[in-house]
C-alpha cells in the first residue's frame, strides 16, 4: 500500500514539476499600442524600434513585444487592445496620446502604461508613466532648498495643461509666493506680465526720480541723471524666481516679456519644466541661466547614439521612455515570480532605468529626476 501511495505521489510531483516548468517557459507578452499609420506614425515607429532595443539589451527569449496600430483613434485603440487581451496580454505599454485612453476602462483586467504625462482623471487600470508634473515639481522643490529660493511665482498658461499643473502644485505643496495664469496669445501676454511685475509703477518711479534730480540743487546731479537714464525701471520686485510651465516658442514668449519688463536672469532665477535638452535654449543668451528638471542626459545621449547607429535616424524623445518601460515590466514580472495580477504595480517598489529612478506605489509611477541649467553653450547638471 505504501509503495502505491509513493508511486501516486511521484506521479503528481512529476506533473507538478512539469506544470511549473511549462509556466516558467511561458512568454512574457507585453502589448504595445502606438500609431503606426497616419499623422503620428513616425512617433509610433520610433517607439517600436526602442522597445526592440530594450528587448535585445535584456536578452531573454521569454519576452515578447506585440505592437498594434492605434491609428491615433480611441475606437481603434480599444479594438486592438481587445485583440491583445484575447491573446492573453495583461500589460500594455501605451497608448501614446491621452485622448486614446477614454474607452480602456472596459478592459479592467489589463494594465495600461500610458506614455502621456497626464495623471488626472485616468481610469483605474491606466498608469501614467510619462514625466509628470508631480515628479518635475518635486525636483524643483529640491532646487529651491539648495539655492534658498523663498518667493517663487508659478506662471501657468491658460491651456489644457493648466488643471494638471494646479493639481500637481496642490499635491506637492511646493512653497510659492503666488501662481499666475497667463494668456497664450502673445499680444495679450506682455500686458499681463507688465501687470504681474508692476512694470508701469517701476517705470514711473524712474521718471519721477529723474525729474526730482533735474529740479534739485545737487552738485553731481547730471552724473546721477545719466546713470538713471541707462535703466529701464527702478524699484524692487517681490519675488526671487519664476517657474514657467511652458515649452518651445511659448516659453520664449514668456521670457521675452519678462525681459521687456526689466526682470532679467541677473535679478531672479528662471525655472521651467522638462525641456528635453532643447538646444535652442543655448542660443538664447538673454534668458540664461535657465534651470529645469529632466531625465538623465548622459544616458539619453548614449541611447540616441545607439539608436542612430542601428536605425540611421534619431529617435523621438518619448521612445526613450518606452525603452525603460520594457525593462520596468520585466523587472516587476520577475519580482512577482512571473505572475501578472492587479498588485504588480500596487506594491511599493523602485526601478533604476536609463531615465532615472522609477518609484512605483499604489498603481502610480513617479520619477526621481535630475536638474540642469542651460548656460554658456551647454547643459550643466546641478544634481
Amino acid at each position: 500500500m505504501k509503495i502505491i501511495i509513493q508511486f501516486i505521489f511521484l506521479i503528481f510531483l512529476g506533473l507538478f514539476l512539469n506544470v511549473q516548468n511549462s509556466l516558467a517557459q511561458e512568454k512574457i507578452k507585453i502589448g504595445l499600442l502606438v500609431p503606426l499609420s497616419g499623422e503620428y506614425q513616425e512617433i509610433g515607429k520610433s517607439i517600436v524600434n526602442s522597445t526592440r532595443l530594450a528587448v535585445n539589451k535584456i536578452d531573454n527569449s521569454l519576452i515578447e513585444i506585440l505592437p498594434r496600430d492605434t491609428k491615433s483613434n480611441p475606437e481603434t485603440t480599444l479594438k486592438v487592445a481587445k485583440k491583445l487581451h484575447g491573446l492573453g496580454v495583461r500589460i500594455i505599454i501605451g497608448p501614446v496620446f491621452n485622448k486614446n485612453l477614454i474607452y480602456l476602462e472596459e478592459l479592467n483586467d489589463v494594465i495600461f502604461l500610458s506614455l502621456t504625462n497626464k495623471i488626472t482623471n485616468n481610469h483605474k487600470n491606466v498608469i501614467s508613466a510619462g514625466i509628470n508634473a508631480i515628479s518635475q515639481i518635486n525636483t524643483i522643490i529640491k532646487f529651491q532648498k539648495l539655492y534658498n529660493i523663498q518667493r517663487s511665482i508659478f506662471l501657468i498658461p491658460n491651456s489644457d495643461y493648466k488643471n494638471e499643473i494646479e493639481a500637481a502644485i496642490s499635491k506637492t505643496k511646493i512653497k510659492l509666493k503666488d501662481t499666475f495664469i497667463y494668456d497664450t496669445n502673445p499680444r495679450l501676454l506682455t500686458a499681463q506680465i507688465e501687470k504681474l511685475t508692476r512694470y508701469t509703477q517701476r517705470k514711473q518711479r524712474l521718471k519721477n526720480e529723474i525729474k526730482k534730480l533735474e529740479n534739485s540743487n545737487e552738485i553731481d546731479k547730471e552724473k546721477k541723471i545719466a546713470e538713471l537714464k541707462k535703466k529701464d525701471t527702478i524699484g524692487g520686485i517681490n519675488f526671487d524666481s519664476v517657474i514657467i510651465a511652458d515649452f518651445d516658442e511659448s516659453l520664449k514668449s514668456v521670457t521675452t516679456s519678462l525681459l521687456y519688463t526689466d526682470i532679467s536672469t541677473k535679478r531672479i532665477h528662471y525655472i521651467c519644466l522638462n525641456q528635453w535638452f532643447d538646444r535652442s535654449l543655448l542660443k538664447e543668451k538673454s534668458l540664461q541661466p535657465i534651470y529645469f528638471p529632466s531625465i538623465n542626459k548622459e544616458n539619453y545621449d548614449v541611447f540616441v547614439s545607439e539608436y542612430f547607429n542601428i536605425y540611421q535616424k534619431y529617435p523621438n524623445q518619448i521612445s526613450f521612455l518606452s525603452y525603460d518601460l520594457v525593462g520596468l515590466v520585466y523587472y516587476l514580472v520577475y519580482q512577482n515570480k512571473f505572475v501578472v495580477n492587479d498588485k504588480i504595480f500596487y506594491n511599493k517598489n523602485k526601478f533604476k532605468g536609463k531615465i532615472g529612478i522609477f518609484e512605483i506605489n499604489k498603481n502610480n509611477i513617479s520619477h526621481l529626476l535630475n536638474f540642469y541649467v542651460a548656460e554658456e553653450d551647454k547643459f550643466k547638471k546641478i544634481f
